[in-house]
């Protein structure tokens, strides 16, 4: 209320007061009585018998215009004193109050304490005797703590309320209605200086805006005939009220219907429908009603959002279009997203991950906005459903959106957790096709090369020429040999896996093996000389594993730590979704994809079958075993966030993680499983050492020079020493390796049958290397028999070539000298 709206009431009052004072000072004189008024109500039907009597015959000294002054001011405060009275009691229920008579239940100032706390909201002193001392002080107090908010109180002394004067009373009673009710009207539009009743009028205006023949001008008049009390209801609420029965029916049936259906809706009934049908009903009385309407109807507040009356039916039909397009779009996405029936063809599969990522990144987004708008046009609607204004049916409820939502959202992390690693393995196997059709073109160009060499050897034999390519048809042919092996191994991958393109790959390596054959038969025809007994197929003991087992899918390179990836962050997760539940369910899910795809690659993942390949199995299963281990903290986080999860997703989110934890145990076991293969290591490492060593020996054994020009015998006795002395000491470290393979075997490692080989090949090697030390004994044996003969033969030769000429030097020769002579003259030179 404005300040000049509290200056013209309260002088209004006090002029009434004054009127009053001085009409009884009057009719006191007239009637010689000097006694005063008596305190409290001055109408007639309150007054005793003796001064109602007494009253009669003062109004009978007034002129005719006089009385009907005097009534139709009594009219009115008896309407203003109902009506203000029932406003009080509204409020004064909330405290457990009430109150009979205005007049004299406020005079002791502890119901005006207690209307003024309930307004306010704020606890005020008050004196508790009952002296007239004490109810002047409570009065005195309500008084002062309306000065203190600004109320301007013209001419009213707390002795005014405490002696029960009626106008003063109504007065105040009117001065607070205006302070705590009607001031805080705001209407969209209004301007600055327009006063609290200006604004109640302009309300009514518009929202009355548009009924025939119904038109607000005033708070008097204008309301007698109930026509605009119940355009005012029809506004909010045209369900409860018929505008056309309206039309024809009483003044008195329109109001006692009007106040009917707004009691109904939580006005309190502050009128009387016979106080309201008369030519001008007290505008005061109107005014606290109508206002009363207005706190009890759905408004749009000052500086913030909502709907006017007039706008509901207009965003309520926006709403339900919102709705009814979204749902069914969920829905419709939800059952395509269900869909785990993906192609097999790289192209489609990879056009279909696509379109996901597209639905994801672009549809998805575009909804999640319109469900927000929904989410905001259901918060304006929200006070006109609870009013009653609309009946909200089954399933257009936000909370219906979002459970659909929910279901799309779990239905799409499904799907991408199980689209993502087909799309992954697919192109895998697109790599490994298309390895396999570029070692298949390669191993054409060669076998090409080999026929043109051999067609050009073919022609130098026709022409009587030797042969001059035969070492590069050879070579040709081997590496036909060594890439269609390769070629096998990894047809063989993509027909473990199903592969869609598997019957034309086959073919075309058939193809190439016929060709190959073809062309070693033409080989063997045309040289003829025994030369393709080297270009037999390599016997499959000689391979090493790695050349004929695929390589796992998981494995895409050789570096220990980059097949394998690490699981995204809730943090990250979260940032990318729209809501935090929906960041801890993908969380959840993301945890459990990688928890799957580490135990099927493990499950799948080799153990290594030489030295180099088993540090590489090792190294990598170390780095996993780390990030194994560190996952533990992250399950621990999402079980953390299980009780802050909506009850949309709630349930999933429990059993997802449930099924994370249960996954997350077997993967643990798995990787520590694997890790045996530090026992493997281990065992390999020294296998390898003393295989190379045993190599080494054979080599210097096979290299060592028996002939001619190593004639040192001593030096050969004392190598074959060393070599027997160093055998000898190795044979504890030959027994220990072979215990720790039997060990291995017995408890059923998982590489047996690698530590198996590797224990045959250590024995068969030494076996090997025993037999040469023999041979080296005999080699020495021999070799010293032979260099003493030749030794000897020479020490004879080299005698007799001395005798020889010895003799000469002696004897002359006589060829006529008797053999039996000669004999006799060589014994005597011996």
């Amino acid at each position: 209320m404005s300040s000049s709206d509290e200056e013209t009431l309260s002088e209004r009052s006090c002029r009434s007061e004054r009127s009053c004072r001085s009409e009884r000072s009057y009719r006191s004189e007239r009637s010689g009585s000097l006694s005063p008024c008596p305190p409290g109500d001055t109408l007639p039907w309150n007054l005793p018998l003796h001064e109602q009597k007494k009253r009669k015959s003062q109004d009978s000294v007034l002129d005719p215009a006089e009385r009907a002054v005097v009534r139709v001011a009594d009219e009115r405060d008896r309407v203003q004193k109902k009506t203000f009275t029932k406003w009080v009691n509204k409020h004064l229920m909330k405290v457990r109050k009430h109150i009979n008579d205005l007049y004299e239940d406020l005079r002791d100032g502890h119901n005006l304490i207690s209307l003024l706390e309930v307004l306010s909201g704020i606890k005020l002193p008050r004196e508790k005797g009952r002296m007239r001392f004490h109810r002047l002080q409570n009065v005195q107090i309500a008084l002062d703590f309306l000065k203190q908010r600004q109320v301007k109180l013209v001419n009213i002394r707390n002795d005014d309320i405490t002696d029960g004067n009626p106008k003063l009373t109504l007065g105040l009673i009117w001065t607070i209605i205006l302070h705590f009710q009607i001031s805080d009207i705001y209407i969209s539009g209004e301007s600055g200086d327009m006063s609290a009743k200006e604004k109640l009028l302009l309300w009514t205006q518009k929202v009355t805006a548009g009924y025939t023949g119904i038109k607000c001008t005033n708070f008097s008049s204008c309301w007698s005939d109930g026509k605009m009390f119940n355009a005012l209801i029809h506004r909010y609420r045209p369900d409860l009220v018929d505008m056309e029965r309206v039309q024809i029916q009483s003044n008195r049936e329109n109001l006692e219907q009007a106040f009917e259906v707004a009691e109904r809706l939580g006005v309190t009934r502050l009128l009387d429908a016979e106080d309201v049908d008369v030519p001008s009903p007290d505008e005061k009385s109107v005014i606290t009603y109508v206002s009363s309407i207005y706190d009890a109807f759905p408004k749009v507040p000052e500086g913030g959002e909502g709907i006017s009356a007039t706008e509901v039916d207009s965003r309520w039909q926006e709403y339900q279009s919102r709705v009814d397009s979204l749902i069914p779009w969920i829905k419709q996405h939800t059952i395509l997203m269900s869909d785990k029936s993906f192609p097999q063809n790289p192209v489609e599969l990879k056009a279909l991950y696509n379109q996901y990522i597209h639905f994801k990144e672009t549809e998805i987004l575009a909804k999640e906005r319109e469900k927000g708008r929904i989410e905001e046009l259901y918060k304006l609607l929200e006070v006109w459903i609870e009013f009653g204004r609309i009946k909200l049916p089954q399933g257009y409820h936000p909370n219906d959106v979002e459970e659909e939502w929910g279901k799309l959202i779990i239905e799409m992390l499904e799907r991408e957790k199980s689209l993502r690693p087909a799309v992954e393995r697919l192109e895998l196997l697109l790599q490994i096709a298309n390895k396999i059709q570029n070692g298949a073109l390669n191993c054409e160009e060669k076998l090409t090369l080999a026929k043109n060499t051999l067609q050009a050897d073919a022609a130098h034999l026709e022409s009587g020429q030797p042969v001059q390519c035969e070492s590069d048809v050879i070579m040709y042919i081997q590496e036909c040999e060594g890439l269609i092996r390769q070629l096998q191994v990894d047809l063989q991958i993509l027909r473990d896996e199903n592969y869609y393109q598997l019957e034309e790959l086959a073919f075309r390596v058939m193809r190439l093996q016929d060709e190959l054959v073809t062309l070693r038969l033409e080989c063997t025809n045309l040289y003829r000389k025994g030369h393709f007994t080297s270009l037999e197929l390599v016997p499959p003991s000689t391979l090493t594993t790695t050349h004929l087992k695929a390589e796992p899918l998981t494995k895409g390179t050789h570096s220990s730590a980059s097949w394998f990836r690490k699981p995204m962050t809730r943090a990250e997760l979260v940032s990318i979704s729209s809501s935090e539940d929906e960041g801890n369910l993908r969380f959840v899910y993301e945890l459990l994809s990688w928890v799957e795809e580490m135990q099927m690659k493990l499950e799948r993942a080799e153990w290594g079958n030489d030295l180099p390949s088993v540090e590489l199995q090792l190294e990598t299963q170390q780095h996993i075993h780390a990030s194994v281990e560190e996952l533990g903290s992250s399950v621990k986080e999402a079980r953390l966030y299980e009780g802050k999860m909506s009850q949309n997703f709630h349930t999933s989110y429990v059993e997802t993680l449930g099924k994370l934890e249960t996954q997350y145990c077997k993967l643990k076991e798995t990787s520590s499983f694997r890790m045996n293969l530090q026992s493997l290591h281990k065992f390999v490492s020294r296998a390898t050492a003393e295989l190379i060593w045993l190599n080494e020996k054979e080599e210097e054994e096979l290299a060592y020079d028996w002939s001619d020009n190593n004639p040192n015998i001593p030096a050969k006795k004392n190598y074959f020493s060393e070599l027997t002395m160093e055998l000898e000491e190795k044979q504890d470290v030959f027994r220990s390796l072979q215990d720790t393979a039997e060990l291995l075997s017995l408890e059923n490692h998982p590489a047996k049958q690698t530590v198996e080989a590797y224990s045959a090949a250590v024995q068969s090697q030494l076996q090997w290397m025993k037999q040469l030390c023999l041979c080296v004994e005999q080699h020495v044996k021999e070799n010293a028999a032979y260099f003493q003969f030749f030794s000897d033969a020479r020490d004879l030769e080299s005698f007799l070539r001395n005798l020889q000429d010895s003799i000469k030097r002696k004897y002359s020769c006589d060829h006529s000298t008797s053999l039996s002579r000669l004999e006799d003259l060589l014994q005597d030179s011996m």
